[in-house]
């Protein structure tokens, strides 16, 4: 398998170089060069199949030419031996057509373990053996960063700076990075927005004065192995529910656009998708887009799911060259006018091919109280305001009757206790397996939220090359 930039002016890479690379040197997104597939015995040949069989025979496309299957299964079999549910991303059900998909029961409780703790394998691969150092620069609105660091501290080759927007995560959220005190863990508070941090790190990746002496890669969904492993629970969760022989829709509280997007190649790839409802809290920039073709940022308004709290949305630009003919040119024109008026109109094309697959929704914080309560009053499941906010959208949804939907549980309850009792009178517990999280010891830098600090910090701890 190989893989393009979507501005269509970086290097092709295979598998193991994408990895790696994360951020694409023209400052685009890498993408396979074309979508496998996978016939319709061939979905229905996944039920039955464990998480880590499913996962093979989805990924396998992907990897190829870089890891045979059985190479492929030993890492997906350590990577998900630490889920605390045998089924990896159990279903739950919910009323006679919605459901819940649990991508919480990984080390850090929040779907980003399903990817990372693959990511961290693979990285630990492709540097065994070599002298390489890698400096992964990453921004998180709180998930992202405490799993990258669960799936990298410690490991040989690897040094890891992650960006937090000072006091817009939650506690658990924080501590989860901070109270890692591995050498090669370095947590960074900014002051300013996931925004602001999120540019800082794509700054980095395209000022040649610094990635050049350094070997940066990413562990955000800009990384395509991170969407690569996300794609496997769709499929998983689809023929559960009757795939191939019935089509399911998804609803994913969404803010990067990545897991919704990891729901696109799951269609592109075959399986049948009746619908992807991209669930945004009121920083709507993505709903805007897709109702209204006006992608143009606002300001974030904090809120208490904090990693929706997004106003760019990196994994866009993959879905526009996309539906766009992939046209690198076309895109990059259309990005750099973005970068420099925060504010863009889709095409026709990009609209009409997004309305086929994608509906959105809006959903503010008078619903998303109501949706929590709904599912804990109505089928005794308490849920964080994340996966809250997509269960609304999954509710208000137009679709047939027989379609079941499934929404995306995207976050533990525990890592949001305050919101979560406001909206529901319970006070949800963490894991016994992180009862001490508020006993640890913290470790992190606060700095300004501007180029400079933040490269300079860098700089004075990561290995050049």
């Amino acid at each position: 398998m190989r893989y393009i930039s979507t501005r269509g002016a970086a290097p092709v890479l295979d598998f193991e170089q994408v990895t790696l690379a994360g951020l694409a040197s023209d400052g685009g997104l890498y993408v396979p060069e074309s979508w496998p597939s996978l016939s319709a015995d061939e979905i229905a040949g996944l039920r039955g199949l464990s998480y880590v069989d499913t996962a093979v025979a989805v990924m396998a496309p992907f990897v190829e030419g870089t890891l045979n299957r059985e190479e492929l299964r030993s890492l997906c079999a350590q990577a998900y031996g630490r889920f605390a549910h045998a089924a990896v991303t159990p279903l739950v059900q919910l009323d006679e057509r919605q459901w819940l998909l649990e991508l919480f029961h990984g080390p850090t409780l929040a779907f980003k373990d399903v990817a990372l703790q693959l990511l961290g394998l693979l990285f630990e691969r492709f540097l065994a053996g070599s002298d390489k150092q890698v400096t992964i620069v990453g921004a998180t609105s709180g998930d992202t960063g405490s799993a990258a660091i669960d799936a990298l501290a410690g490991r040989a080759g690897v040094d890891v700076f992650m960006l937090h927007p000072r006091g817009r995560v939650s506690d658990v959220q924080r501590r989860q990075m901070t109270t890692v005190l591995a050498p090669n863990i370095h947590n960074i508070a900014i002051e300013g927005s996931f925004d602001d941090a999120q540019a800082l790190v794509k700054a980095m990746f395209n000022d040649p004065g610094f990635s050049g002496r350094f070997a940066l890669s990413a562990v955000n969904s800009i990384n395509w192995a991170r969407l690569m492993a996300q794609v496997v629970y769709y499929f998983y969760a689809a023929v559960r529910l009757g795939a191939p022989d019935r089509p399911v829709a998804f609803s994913v509280p969404t803010g990067n656009f990545g897991d919704v997007f990891a729901g696109y190649v799951a269609a592109k790839m075959g399986l049948p998708v009746a619908r992807l409802v991209v669930a945004t809290n009121v920083n709507d920039i993505l709903h805007r887009a897709l109702s209204q073709g006006d992608y143009s940022q606002g300001t974030v308004v904090p809120t208490p799911s904090p990693s929706m709290d997004i106003q760019v949305s990196s994994n866009f630009e993959r879905l526009l060259f996309d539906l766009g003919g992939r046209d690198g040119a076309a895109t990059r024109q259309q990005m750099h006018g973005f970068e420099s008026s925060r504010a863009m109109r889709l095409t026709n094309a990009q609209r009409d091919g997004a309305s086929a697959l994608f509906a959105s929704d809006r959903v503010d914080l008078d619903d998303m109280s109501l949706a929590m309560r709904w599912a804990y009053e109505g089928a005794g499941q308490v849920i964080d305001p994340h996966t809250a906010i997509g269960l609304a959208a999954a509710r208000r949804a137009t679709l047939p009757a027989d379609v079941p939907v499934v929404t995306l549980a995207t976050a533990h309850p525990a890592k949001f206790g305050d919101a979560v009792e406001r909206a529901t009178g319970i006070r949800p517990a963490l894991p016994a397996r992180m009862g001490d999280l508020f006993d640890r010891e913290e470790r992190y830098a606060t700095l300004p939220g501007t180029f400079e600090a933040v490269t300079g910090y860098i700089a004075e701890r990561a290995v050049a090359v």
